[in-house]
């Protein structure tokens, strides 16, 4: 049969697919799509230069009654099943495979904080019709709730991710791509496109290759200048800012820096976060606005009006060193366009103008955004250690892309043969007659070798084993069916045995069996990692129990000096509470929403809970009981008057010991009925943000 030739052909850059939209609740960005799961589900998401997982929005990121209508569609979720979908489903997936919740610690520094269900499934870069998108099976996957993150995550970063409950850490989505050789390198090209360009332009992002239609390097003081990474892993994409300067703003030309600092360029975030100097001279020239209560920088309607008119243009000086930067730099130029951006719920009720700037607590916060990427084209090339950064082009019309290939570096092995000298011909010679020489020896010593085993075997009779000191004998072995094995245990140098001894006395006695080093066994501590890392989780405080969690993924971390715990919730057996006495008056409740102000986000509940009140029983006996209870709640207005509300209930139920009766209360995990409960349902089994918590005790309120 005639053999096929192998396939040898590269992998070609793959272009990502963009979704045609612009999404966002910070202003209007170029999602792409991905297909997570099996079957495929369909999301709206935007690329993470720093990331290295997937982040998905989860079906709790949006609430009835609490999130607007229509929120899982604007945080990207698209279709599935026929119908909206609600967020990530891992129960409609077959290949879904949890690992656990952790914090997300992606933007850590920037105070975003959330936690996310986190496993394994298939990804695959584009929509789940297209067949011939690039995928690739058990990547990891987080599902997250929190509106820090509202838009799903592409990741483009090649950090490791590391769970305490894996025993390896795991490859990002990159690193992946480039191992199974579905990219031809470890390389990617990028730029976030621009609603305000043209009739709206689209982002670019390629895997492997750019875009050669898509920048200029005109801006560019030398046109073959890149950056080097940093050798910081969380910081690789880092510039120096040398200076910023606008012109045509309400002052005129204007100088927005004092000095050069160091940045981070990074398409998580939107905001440009710099230090809070350079965000006064922004405020000074623009006519902006400080919001303390979201921080951020306002636009009022008369102002926009004339930044409009004007049309400011800020130019970025970026540099590779804040030393020596005359002759290796790179322009970029924005026009206001870039920055005339729109922030709705949660940060408002209604769209709101805004100025995408930030002010950085320390340097250690300094990140050009995405806002940057509107107006510029990155390339960054993970096997080389560098990346460049250009203008953006913009041709109207936007001409047929180009797309080039980054292939990866030649190996240094391939270097080294082409570039090593030929040996002579008497060399040669030489080496062969050496190599002769030394085979002769060899066989020559297994002979001797293998004559002198036989003598050995011939006189051995019996062969002793130790395992875990106990003593095993082989009874008589004929020479025929002896081992060529030598003996371990044989006390002579020479390997010689002495056969008048039948029984010989084992190197160590018998012992009983023993506890594995006297150490007592214990459950692991809660999942830690350089990417994501889960605090301690307590039943003691309603407000540290995440709004958008999954609590049965949370463990909590035991020492070996605990008591032993008992089972899980999702045990079948029963869970003994640890009761504690708790009031109203040092319950952590949620404070009403002022009108106006987006909906409160309230604690989150766990799936089901016990409590218990006053009641009649004695001793660890069970006793019936009932309680009234009562609450008044006062509201501040917007105009200063005080709107209250009185609120009464009844809940009975069966006591559990503890010198109580009680109550059973059971809620759902849903936030929209404890709101319920808070304000104005507190018969039956909806009571309080209280129910959160087993106790026994009295209740006041």
């Amino acid at each position: 049969m005639r053999l096929a030739a192998r396939d040898t052909e590269a992998p070609q850059p793959y272009v990502v697919p963009p979704s045609q939209q612009f999404d966002g609740n910070d202003g209007s960005w170029s999602t792409f799509v991905v297909s997570v799961g099996t079957p495929g589900q369909d999301f709206r998401v935007l690329p993470s230069t720093k990331g290295s997982v997937t982040y998905l929005i989860a079906p709790e990121g949006c609430l009835r009654g609490i999130d607007p209508a229509g929120c899982p569609e604007s945080r990207g979720a698209e279709v599935f099943n026929s119908a909206q979908n609600i967020g990530f489903q891992t129960n409609v997936s077959s290949t879904w495979s949890a690992i656990g919740q952790y914090d997300v610690n992606l933007e850590e520094a920037l105070n975003y904080t959330s936690a996310g269900l986190f496993g394994f499934d298939r990804v695959q870069l584009g929509t789940a019709s297209i067949s011939t998108s690039l995928n690739l099976d058990h990547q990891v996957v987080a599902g997250i709730a929190d509106p820090d993150y509202y838009m799903g995550v592409l990741p483009l970063g090649t950090t490791d991710s590391s769970f305490s409950s894996l025993s390896q850490s795991v490859d990002s989505l990159m690193s992946q791509l480039r191992n199974a050789s579905k990219i031809p390198s470890l390389s990617y090209a990028y730029t976030a496109g621009a609603p305000y360009r043209l009739k709206s332009v689209f982002g670019s992002l390629i895997l492997g290759g750019y875009d050669s239609t898509r920048f200029t390097t005109n801006n560019n003081n030398n046109n073959n200048f890149s950056f080097t990474f940093s050798t910081d892993p969380s910081k690789l994409l880092t510039v120096g800012v040398d200076s910023i300067m606008a012109t045509n703003t309400l002052q005129g030309t204007f100088s927005l820096t004092s000095g050069a600092h160091f940045s981070v360029i990074d398409s998580t975030v939107p905001h440009l976060w710099l230090p809070e100097d350079v965000c006064n001279q922004f405020e000074a020239a623009f006519g902006l606005t400080y919001d303390p209560q979201t921080d951020l920088y306002l636009v009022n309607d008369t102002i926009h009006q004339q930044l409009r008119t004007n049309n400011p243009t800020i130019t970025l000086k970026l540099v590779n060193s804040l030393t020596g930067s005359s002759t290796n730099y790179t322009n970029i130029e924005l026009p206001y366009g870039a920055f005339d951006l729109q922030a709705s719920y949660p940060y408002y009720q209604n769209a709101t103008n805004y100025f995408p700037i930030r002010r950085a607590a320390n340097s250690t916060q300094y990140v050009l955004g995405r806002t940057l990427l509107q107006e510029s084209y990155l390339i960054v090339d993970y096997e080389r250690a560098n990346f460049s950064l250009a203008q953006a082009a913009w041709p109207d019309p936007l001409p047929a892309s180009n797309i080039i290939t980054i292939n990866p570096p030649p190996s240094q092995g391939s270097s080294a043969s082409s570039s090593s000298s030929t040996l002579s011909t008497g060399a040669i010679i030489g080496i062969a007659i050496g190599a002769s020489f030394l085979i002769l020896l060899a066989l020559l010593a297994v002979f001797l070798y293998r004559r002198r085993r036989r003598r050995i075997n011939n006189l051995q009779n019996t062969k002793q084993y130790e395992l875990a000191g106990a003593q095993i004998s082989q009874s008589t072995v004929a020479p025929s069916t002896a081992t060529n094995t030598p003996n371990p245990y044989s006390s002579s140098t020479n390997n010689n045995i002495n056969t008048n001894n039948a029984m010989t006395t084992p190197l160590k006695a018998p012992s009983p069996p023993q506890e594995l080093s006297g150490t007592p066994l214990t459950e692991l501590a809660s999942p830690t990692s350089s990417s994501f890392t889960t605090p301690p989780m307590t039943t003691t405080t309603l407000g540290t129990l995440d709004a958008h969690g999954f609590p049965q993924d949370r463990k909590a971390f035991t020492s070996v000096n605990d008591e032993p715990a008992e089972l899980h919730a999702e045990s079948r057996t029963p869970v003994t509470p640890r009761w504690q006495e708790v009031t109203l008056e040092n319950l952590p409740l949620p404070l009403p929403a002022v009108v106006g102000s987006p909906p409160p986000r309230y604690p989150g509940l766990a799936q089901g809970f016990e409590r218990q009140g006053e009641g009649e029983g004695e001793g660890e006996g069970e006793g019936d009981g009932s309680m009234s209870v009562s609450a008044v709640h006062s509201f501040d207005n917007r105009d200063g008057s005080t709107t209250s509300t009185t609120n009464t209930g009844v809940a009975r139920g069966l006591g559990h010991g503890y010198n109580n009766a009680g109550r059973d209360i059971t809620t759902t995990h849903h936030q929209e009925d404890l709101r319920s409960a808070i304000f104005g349902d507190w018969a039956g089994v909806k009571m309080t943000a209280a129910a959160a918590l087993g106790f026994k005790g009295k209740w006041s309120g």
